[in-house]
């Protein structure tokens, strides 16, 4: 039985991540910030799910948290990084702090989980890390400074590490979705949020990071997977347009209605 750890896993995308991998046969780590609302998972889906609690910015709790669940497990297969949050608004008028503290949780806590992962995942007899990575990450998004920062940032790790640990055997990849209908962006204040609209499902995510896990390892495969067809036509667009034609679009979908 293979077995899969998430962090912010007590609710939306990395919630109905565990719910579809515990369907399919994994063994689960819902693994948050939140422990009551993860155990509370936990104990819904049932005795081949652990929860737990974990800080993804402090290293050590990641320490503590893999080897738990490696324990628990017996076998780690594969590490979602899905714990993200997400400040909007004038970049000048959020506090410094919020910025920081998306650069911890969302940079950090990738690099934390992955570094601290290493030495199961090179036991496992199958494994591959899924990071969170975002549309958010194609170009750079007014409103959504530090956000789109961090995702670019994600990107690069995982571009960098699937390269670099392709010597344990190990797939680094990601999946780049538009905004999902999750409580991170309720409420936001981000003309790209509020043009591009929120269509996404947390479910439609899951099911990304389910392909991505199943899908038949090759030296072709797709390093960035993107969710929904805007995303994918952004994708395209960004590659294949001028500069300033990218550039013009994005002002255009900055701008509030």
């Amino acid at each position: 039985m293979h077995s899969i750890f998430i962090s912010g896993a007590a609710q939306g995308i990395g919630a109905a991540t565990a719910r579809l991998f515990y369907q399919h046969g994994y063994k689960a780590g819902i693994y948050d910030i939140n422990e009551v609302l993860a155990r509370k998972l936990a104990q819904q889906l049932g005795s081949q799910a652990k929860a737990g609690l974990l800080d993804v910015a402090d290293y050590q709790q990641s320490q503590r948290a893999l080897t738990e669940f490696q324990t628990w497990a017996g076998e780690m297969n594969v590490l979602v990084n899905n714990a993200g949050i997400l400040y909007s608004g004038a970049f000048e008028q959020t506090d410094i702090a919020a910025h920081h503290r998306t650069v911890d949780i969302n940079v950090k806590g990738v690099l934390n989980a992955c570094h601290a992962a290493l030495p199961f995942l090179k036991q496992a007899s199958f494994a591959r890390i899924i990071n969170l990575s975002s549309a958010a990450a194609i170009y750079g998004q007014a409103d959504l400074i530090s956000y789109s920062a961090s995702k670019f940032s994600v990107r690069g790790i995982t571009e960098g590490l699937d390269i670099d640990w392709q010597k344990y055997g190990i797939r680094v990849l990601d999946v780049m979705p538009l905004f999902v209908q999750t409580a991170m962006v309720k409420d936001m204040d981000a003309g790209s949020i509020q043009n591009m609209g929120v269509h996404l499902t947390a479910e439609d995510v899951a099911q990304a990071i389910y392909a991505r896990v199943q899908a038949k390892d090759s030296l072709f495969a797709k390093i960035h997977q993107a969710v929904e067809l805007k995303t994918k036509v952004l994708m395209m667009r960004s590659k294949l347009s001028p500069q300033f034609i990218n550039r013009m679009s994005n002002i255009f979908l900055a701008k509030r209605k």
